[in-house]
């Protein structure tokens, strides 16, 4: 947990160099000025996600790929300053309803998930299982998606997977600093000389002071980072309706089985799959706002002029097409 934490606090501080070296047209600001409407709660960009789409043209490059990923971040942090009224509504309701669950419905999920597990050891092995998926297992899954797409040459293929781990990236990173700055106790822990509540937030930087996993419980960062990746499939292959089935019943599985394993109350997991679907579809459309980007480009490269010729005393008005490459 504590190299965990290293890594994605050196990426928030590295990453402002990325977009310091950009010039005052770069990428990042046309990817913010096309996104400060498309990217609310509510969400209206239509994105092109047909095979065919995925080319030279809309290829991320290594330095592409860096820019994304900051500017995935920059979005997803500043996203709150960029929100409608009724947005803002929708945000209240959220947060009232995972209010009610910590106050009302935490403890006794938990206590039957307790129960669950300490007389049925079957759920015991499936669950420890299921959870690997929004851990190790995921980052198996991933490559194995992306194996596919270079042996095949399959664009679309490797720039999902590419998308994906973007939004891992992104989701990993704010929900670490979430984790943090709440510092809430997890269910799993017990100190019998301590005073403390079983379900409480200690705020910024608790767990750190103490040299704890055991106060990093909110939200649930399996679940986080697996929702992440669900969405960006189920956004990339929308026009497959089992692919996003499949994502979000294995990503629910997975906020489930962190319940079961004891190892995050119920409103972390909603937390959870909540900021991971926000961090995988500003991705993927801040992805497709690139592609339109290198597309207008591309349109561009391609000139028309007006060409005069005088032949036997004659003059001839031509037009000339010209494709640059």
């Amino acid at each position: 947990m504590k190299q965990r934490s290293i890594f994605f606090g050196l990426l928030l501080l590295l990453a402002p160099a990325l977009i310091m070296a950009q010039k005052t047209d770069s990428l990042t600001k046309k990817l913010d000025s096309l996104g400060k409407k498309a990217d609310s709660l509510g969400g209206n960009q239509k994105n092109v996600v047909a095979p065919s789409a995925y080319n030279e043209t809309t290829k991320i490059t290594p330095k592409v790929y860096a820019i994304l990923v900051y500017d995935d971040i920059k979005q997803q942090i500043t996203v709150p300053f960029r929100l409608s009224g009724s947005d803002w509504l929708k945000v209240g309701a959220f947060g009232a309803g995972l209010a009610g669950v910590m106050l009302f419905a935490d403890h006794p999920i938990n206590k039957a998930a307790v129960n669950i597990r300490n007389n049925n050891p079957t759920v015991v092995n499936i669950s420890s299982y299921v959870t690997q998926f929004g851990g190790s297992y995921e980052g198996y899954t991933l490559a194995a998606l992306g194996a596919y797409g270079l042996i095949f040459k399959r664009e679309k293929e490797k720039t999902t997977t590419l998308l994906a781990t973007q939004a891992y990236i992104t989701a990993a990173s704010i929900e670490t600093v979430v984790k943090y700055l709440t510092s809430r106790q997890r269910p799993s822990f017990y100190d019998p000389t301590s005073k403390l509540n079983a379900n409480s937030f200690h705020g910024p930087f608790y767990s750190l002071q103490h040299h704890t996993a055991s106060f990093v419980s909110f939200p649930s960062g399996h679940t986080t980072v697996i929702f992440a990746a669900a969405t960006v499939f189920a956004m990339e292959y929308r026009s497959q309706r089992i692919v996003p089935i499949i994502a979000y019943s294995a990503a629910t599985l997975v906020g489930l089985s962190r319940i079961t394993e004891n190892q995050h109350w119920a409103s972390d997991v909603i937390a959870g799959a909540a900021l991971g679907f926000l961090c995988g579809r500003q991705v993927v459309n801040n992805y497709h706002r690139y592609a339109k980007i290198q597309n207008e480009k591309a349109k561009k490269k391609a000139t028309l002029s007006l060409n005069l010729n005088y032949e036997n005393h004659v003059l001839m008005p031509g037009l000339i097409y010209t494709f640059h490459r």
